[in-house]
């Protein structure tokens, strides 16, 4: 099992910047993709971008121009640094993670951290 928590969400204006953190523990040795994902109300779980242990990345073209991922294997934790957000950023932001190089939204996920984007 892998328990992963997520922290730095919040309140930020709009234009603003945050970096979520998750930090994975468990059975993390064999871990390879992690990620992160958003759900806003209302709307399907959205994946933003993902990571393997090797440092390959991909983000979602609705972010990738705002937001990078990045990852630290030594702390076992991922970071998702968040640029010039708006209103509609605004969700519950997932951490997840895989066993396999790819990572989706039905692999491990953790309990979420919201962000709060105002207008």
């Amino acid at each position: 099992q892998v328990q992963l928590v997520e922290s730095g969400g919040g309140l930020v204006q709009a234009g603003g910047s945050l970096t979520l953190s998750c930090a994975a523990s468990g059975s993390i040795f064999s871990i390879n993709g992690m990620g992160w994902c958003r759900q806003a109300p209302g709307k399907q779980r959205e994946l933003l971008a993902t990571i393997t242990r090797g440092g390959s990345a991909n983000s979602a073209d609705s972010v990738k121009e705002r937001f990078t991922i990045s990852r630290d294997n030594a702390k076992n934790t991922v970071y998702l640094q968040m640029n010039s957000l708006k209103p509609e950023d605004t969700a519950v932001y997932y951490c997840i993670a895989s066993y396999t190089s790819y990572v989706g939204l039905n692999d491990y996920r953790g309990q979420g951290t919201q962000v709060t984007v105002s207008s």
